[in-house]
């Protein structure tokens, strides 16, 4: 996921997408620690997603 595409997206839709990727995080973290995490490289792809998401609300609300 884009910073630019997260740009076209409404404060409401942001903060979905932020707690769809903190939902997903956080399954992740139990799949881990049960050693049951397939891709433990897929979450560093979530929390890349996730600060790039709150960037961008982050800067929304400032303008």
């Amino acid at each position: 996921m884009k910073a630019a595409e997260l740009r076209d997206l409404g404060p409401d839709e942001l903060g979905t997408k932020e707690r769809e990727l903190v939902d997903q995080l956080f399954r992740m973290r139990i799949q881990k620690s049960m050693g049951q995490l397939e891709a433990p490289d897929k979450m560093r792809t979530v929390r890349r997603d996730l600060a790039r998401v709150k960037t961008v609300a982050r800067q929304k609300r400032e303008r």
